[in-house]
């Protein structure tokens, strides 16, 4: 009982000792989150401001792009403001909180990807149906469904991960509170329930993953049927970014989960936790920007539309 202690704050792996190299690497990551938070953020506006893109792709798309600047801003800001500091410390709220929100935008990310891959299955293969089946109430319900499974999904594990205290080794070698990381201090009757949690989770993910492959088979199926190549790709080119995406997702998340079980260095379970949390939402807006000419136009139009009637109002 002497060396058992309880953990009320833990401590995270910082990139170097020297303060300007803390420095240099605060900034390197401050321009990624701010790029990300700008592609996201003007997805979003060109899709608000433009009549053209009230539909229900779009509206998913925008949803997407909120919870990308939702997922980057729970753990890159305060890696960064650490950084700068020169503080390592993370109390033990602030690491609930890191992992109940990055497990909530995380999950509701993943449910709707799965609305937005039916979203293009009805538009390809039943396109006569499609705005009898894809109605604005029926996007509401899947959005706010996603964001209620995601909510549910959180809730679940983090209140299960922190119900009990934690006694051990207080350093995680991430730049974030990392879930394997707080499982090896967790009580043993916490590391059981959350196995089960994970496993009973891991078959829901793979029941949703064979859902994703029959409906993009289904979709790439309806698209050998269309006869005009002009039809073949268009229709490729409104569903491959949203399979990108998901593969994008998908890959992330089964490299997090394969490095866990692998014997790897800090260092690799450092970068390879950075390329999973910051690259999807860097990525993702420019995946949409580069390959769908509306949102590219849209955005056009806006910022035109911005300094045009700034320049009217500066020399009237």
């Amino acid at each position: 009982m002497a060396n058992f202690s309880i953990i009320t704050e833990f401590l995270l792996m910082e990139f170097s000792s020297t303060w300007e190299l803390q420095v240099l690497h605060a900034v390197l990551f401050l321009v990624i989150y701010l790029a990300a938070l700008m592609g996201n953020l003007l997805t979003i506006a060109a899709i608000i401001t433009d009549s053209h893109l009230h539909s229900p792709m779009y509206f998913f798309l925008s949803n997407l792009s909120l919870l990308d600047i939702c997922t980057i801003s729970v753990t890159l800001p305060k890696f960064i403001v650490n950084s700068l500091s020169g503080t390592q410390s993370l109390s033990l709220l602030d690491c609930a909180a890191q992992i109940f929100f990055f497990l909530l935008f995380a999950a509701t990310e993943f449910a709707l990807l799965v609305a937005m891959s039916y979203d293009r299955f009805v538009a390809i293969c039943h396109p006569l149906h499609y705005g009898i089946t894809m109605t604005p109430a029926r996007c509401l319900w899947a959005t706010a469904g996603s964001w209620l499974s995601g909510l549910i999904y959180s809730s679940l594990h983090s209140g299960n991960m922190f119900r009990l205290p934690f006694s051990g080794s207080n350093v995680i070698h991430q730049f974030f509170c990392d879930i394997p990381h707080v499982l090896k201090v967790s009580a043993s009757d916490v590391f059981n329930t959350e196995f089960v949690l994970i496993v009973v989770s891991s078959c829901f993910l793979l029941c949703c993953f064979a859902f994703l492959v029959a409906t993009y088979a289904s979709i790439f199926s309806g698209v050998l049927k269309i006869p005009s190549v002009e039809g073949r790709s268009k229709a490729v080119s409104t569903c491959s970014p949203q399979l990108i995406i998901l593969m994008l997702f998908l890959v992330s998340v089964i490299t997090a989960v394969l490095r866990d079980a692998a014997d790897t260095s800090p260092i690799q379970n450092l970068f390879i936790a950075m390329a999973c949390t910051i690259l999807p939402p860097l990525l993702n807006p420019i995946i949409y920007s580069l390959r769908n000419q509306k949102v590219t136009v849209a955005m056009g139009k806006m910022v035109r539309r911005l300094f045009f009637s700034h320049e009217r109002n500066v020399y009237p």
